[in-house]
């Protein structure tokens, strides 16, 4: 690789100022784990505490850095490539780098995983954007920033944001001058209610990163959760060689979705519309738009039944429509995302593997109480906590309800994420540890292993649209 990808305008280019448009996939679930994607409950740090206390810490510790190992590996490489992508986002946890009780003291040994997988992406032609998906404190409301709360306690205290600069400084000191790093995507999905602070961590970042790296592209996102830049105003005039990131995903691709998805002018209309709306702000100045994060998710046999193909062609048919809107303005996206246990990844651990033999019974479980706040299917629980919701309703005000991060939280996906997806998940944590107790390091190696390439599936139909969409741009 002789040079840095660019922004240049609205488009990103090469060293010869020639147009890259990067499309891939996030490796969700990896060096920040998520309970829908990997099959536990909760946050990674209460599972990782759980385990320790049931097998040891040291068995635990083994267990975890061979997950990571399993979890891409060449062969994983070599598949990504084939189907025409470019491009692997890496979201990381703060974690791997420094321990909240020793702040400021870099963990070497957190670079061992991502440096061997941007390496085996570089000698795929692949590149990779770092994304610092849980920061200390919790950037945002959900479960995927690993502070087991729905408080965003990044934005209220000034020293979880100067962890998270010192981190950076780290970070861009060690791959300053890997050229296969398109960029860094300094924090995933913030949701700032005051819509300001954010703005102004950004700018320090951006300086921080620039005082060492001058040359890698910085991916901002929007503010609740990647949709939001309309409190921006002019700060893009102080930031260098940056691309701004949304997260589109569509209301068609979930359980939730208010109707089938049939493609019609009116569903097609609407899915234009919310993402013309969250890059207005891009659109009005000029500048690059990168879709972080998008696509649906998908129903599974043991839980859809019958149903299971329609619902996934009808999925297919959302993925392809949206793609249409992408390729009309040469868009560069991440899809999400590559591997997990069957939910949404391109590949997927097979149900025969140790890991899903071990858990069958309590991911039945975990499904049927809607624990996973992602894609959640609320059928089997919603009468329990419809009346706490009506409570609400009937309780308070009207124009108390709308809390933030309103209005991708409405009063009753709240009452959800906090009784659902942190107080009954907080009560399934050490029942998820217990299936473990007296495995061997080998039993424990060959659970691990589950995630392996050679042991998943791939999701042909995902991949083919994927692999013949790329094929398609990469000929025009």
């Amino acid at each position: 690789m002789s040079s840095y990808l660019k922004v240049s305008g609205t488009k990103v280019v090469d060293g010869d100022g020639k147009e890259v448009v990067l499309r891939g996939a996030g490796l969700g679930g990896w060096m920040n784990m998520e309970n829908f994607i990997s099959g536990y409950p909760s946050c990674e740090f209460q599972i990782r505490t759980a385990l320790a206390e049931v097998v040891g810490p040291t068995k635990s510790e083994f267990f975890f850095d061979k997950f990571l190992e399993y979890f891409f590996q060449e062969e994983d490489a070599k598949f990504f490539k084939s189907l025409g992508l470019n491009c692997i986002r890496l979201p990381f946890n703060y974690r791997h780098f420094e321990d909240d009780l020793n702040p400021r003291v870099l963990k070497e040994q957190g670079f061992k995983h991502l440096d061997r997988v941007i390496d085996l992406c570089a000698q795929q032609g692949i590149y990779t954007i770092l994304d610092l998906h849980a920061a200390p404190g919790g950037q945002n409301t959900a479960w995927h920033c690993d502070a087991g709360t729905h408080i965003a306690n990044f934005w209220l205290h000034k020293d979880f944001q100067d962890r998270a600069i010192w981190l950076w400084k780290e970070l861009v000191k060690h791959y300053a001058n890997n050229k296969w790093i398109a960029g860094y995507n300094p924090l995933n999905e913030p949701t700032d209610p005051t819509h300001t602070a954010v703005i102004k961590f950004y700018d320090q970042v951006h300086d921080a990163i620039r005082s060492i790296d001058t040359e890698h592209i910085i991916f901002f996102d929007g503010n609740t959760f990647a949709s939001d830049f309309s409190h921006f105003g002019d700060m893009h005039k102080k930031w260098q060689n940056t691309a701004y990131s949304i997260h589109d995903y569509s209301v068609y691709g979930f359980p939730a979705s208010p109707e089938d998805y049939v493609g019609s002018d009116e569903q097609r209309q609407r899915m234009r519309k919310s993402y013309e709306k969250k890059r207005e702000w891009m659109d009005q100045h000029g500048l690059c738009v990168w879709n972080g994060e998008w696509g649906p998710v998908y129903a599974r046999r043991e839980y859809d039944g019958l149903a299971t193909d329609a619902i996934n062609e009808r999925r297919y048919k959302v993925l392809k429509d949206q793609l249409v809107i992408y390729n009309q303005h040469r868009l560069s996206w991440s899809i999400w995302l590559y591997k997990d246990i069957g939910f949404q990844g391109m590949v997927y651990v097979s149900r025969e593997t140790s890991y899903m033999v071990l858990l069958k019974d309590f991911l039945a479980k975990k499904h049927r109480l809607a624990v996973d706040a992602w894609g959640a299917d609320t059928a089997q629980v919603q009468h329990i906590y419809q009346p706490l919701i009506d409570h609400l309703t009937e309780e308070i005000p009207q124009e108390n309800q709308n809390l933030y991060p309103f209005p991708v939280w409405k009063l009753s996906d709240r009452v959800g994420r906090l009784s659902r997806s942190i107080l009954v998940t907080e009560y399934l944590v050490k029942e998820w540890a217990e299936h473990f107790r007296g495995k061997s390091e080998a039993e424990l190696d060959e659970i691990a292993k589950s995630f392996k390439f050679e042991n998943c599936l791939r999701r042909d139909g995902l991949n083919k649209i994927l692999m013949d969409n790329a094929q398609a741009q990469n000929s025009s």
